[in-house]
């Protein structure tokens, strides 16, 4: 029996997090500088990385507005062109319908 499973990319990117937050616990044990040094440093790369996220986030959320918008409209231009060709063929049976109530009385 076989258990290797196929790696799909969350768990790729999963594993790399993992590893990089491992790395940086052995970076923050081992490092040259002093404690207070190190917090200061940690602390200022913990708000770049903050800062970063929310511009991530609010660019994601514009996109995702866009990409909604244009679905929105594209979904209501299908809908008003179904309507018309539902109205050009109502208009086509009545004329139908008419047309031979014309014939039928004709004869």
């Amino acid at each position: 029996m076989n258990d290797e499973r196929p790696s799909n990319g969350s768990s790729v990117i999963l594993s790399f997090m993992l590893g990089g937050l491992a790395g940086a616990a052995l970076a923050i044990l081992f490092a040259p500088r002093s404690g207070k040094e190190t917090r200061e440093i940690l602390g200022e790369k913990l708000r770049e990385t903050a800062d970063k996220g929310r511009e991530v986030k609010d660019r994601l959320q514009s996109r995702g507005k866009e990409i909604l918008d244009d679905a929105s409209d594209y979904v209501r231009e299908r809908r008003e062109g179904f309507e018309r060709e539902r109205d050009r063929v109502t208009a086509a049976v009545e004329a139908g319908k008419q047309r031979y109530r014309d014939e039928k009385d004709k004869a």
